[in-house]
């Protein structure tokens, strides 16, 4: 089954960037898809892949702030290729 997943994170401390960026090349670096825009960043794959990936990283990016929001929403099909029609 594919997904694609959307994720915001929000570290709510003074020194946020950094925790965002290593998120960010973390899931990069997973070889699957990955979109970002200055809002979330997209995370498009196979469920079990995209779930184990996720259960690892997410866990390293909230033990990297003292405090944090994590956003997700799922979406049961690959939506990487949307584009708007208007």
């Amino acid at each position: 089954m594919k997904i694609s997943v959307e994720l915001t994170l929000t570290p709510i401390q003074d020194d946020y960037e950094p925790a965002i960026i290593n998120f960010i090349k973390s899931l990069r670096n997973s070889g699957l898809t990955v979109l970002e825009n200055p809002l979330s960043t997209q995370v498009y794959g196979d469920y079990d892949t995209v779930m184990d990936l996720l259960q690892k990283e997410i866990k390293v990016a909230l033990e990297a702030v003292e405090r944090g929001l994590l956003y997700i929403k799922i979406v049961k099909s690959d939506r990487s290729d949307y584009e708007p029609h208007f």
